[in-house]
């Protein structure tokens, strides 16, 4: 199914994720997932406060840059989809399939978290790599949906497009290893900024290092990356936050006394 790789699908199929996000944020509370970062060391979807706080070094308000960071996802999708040149007809019909498409795909990390939560030296690791420990299931389903969103735009969408346009066009680099590149760095960068990233002006502290959780996390930016390269992005934010949706049911259900 090519055509649900197309942007317009993307565009199209996550608009309901977006709308829930804003949603979400403004019902569960727009503290908890976005200035409690730092604050605290719960996960929160620190893409999201890049992309606002860009919104707002451009001169748009607090308020105003809130609700504008959702267009800036739509605005790139509809120029993705111009400049690529391909139709712009899309059928509800292909959401079901795509759905469960994003869920086949969401099955081995599933799996592998599971894996790895069994062992007694790694039962904190579900709960570190779920979408968050709010001590909320609601809260931790929202951010899982705006993580699959704005993780997968900056890490996948943007920054692999970027590497690769930088060491293929301007370097000459083959496209195999310009791709290859574009994902490993991608990936290390995904895991890093889980534990260190740079906003409001300085540099902040998110969860404790721990070696398992950064490795597993570096394994799932290799893989959501290569779903982004052979499925296109709606595929990719869509695996993403229904595997961050899967996980803190998990965690609340099983996991968190």
């Amino acid at each position: 199914m090519d055509r649900t790789s197309r942007p317009i699908y993307a565009l199209a199929y996550l608009l309901l994720f977006i709308v829930l996000y804003e949603i979400g944020t403004v019902l569960v509370s727009p503290q908890l997932l976005s200035d409690s970062f730092a604050h605290s060391n719960r996960r929160v979807v620190i893409s999201f406060i890049w992309i606002k706080e860009a919104l707002v070094f451009l001169k748009f308000s607090e308020n105003v840059a809130w609700f504008a960071t959702p267009m800036v996802v739509v605005v790139i999708l509809l120029a993705w989809q111009y400049v690529s040149r391909t139709s712009w007809r899309v059928s509800i019909k292909d959401f079901g399939p795509m759905t469960v498409e994003c869920l086949v795909y969401a099955v081995p990390l599933i799996a592998m978290t599971l894996f790895i939560n069994r062992h007694p030296a790694t039962q904190s690791v579900l709960a570190a790599i779920s979408a968050g420990s709010s001590g909320s299931l609601i809260a931790d389903i929202v951010t899982g949906i705006g993580a699959g969103i704005y993780e997968e735009l900056i890490f996948r969408l943007v920054l692999i497009s970027f590497i690769v346009l930088f060491l293929h066009d301007l370097l000459g680099v083959s496209d195999k290893w310009s791709l290859f590149l574009a994902i490993f760095i991608s990936a290390i960068l995904f895991s890093a900024h889980h534990h260190v990233y740079f906003v409001g002006g300085q540099f902040k502290f998110g969860e404790a290092f721990s070696f398992s959780t950064f490795v597993f996390r570096f394994l799932a930016g290799g893989y959501f990356a290569a779903v982004f390269a052979a499925r296109g992005f709606g595929i990719a934010a869509g695996t993403h936050a229904f595997y961050d949706i899967i996980v803190a049911i998990l965690n609340a259900v099983f996991f968190v006394e």
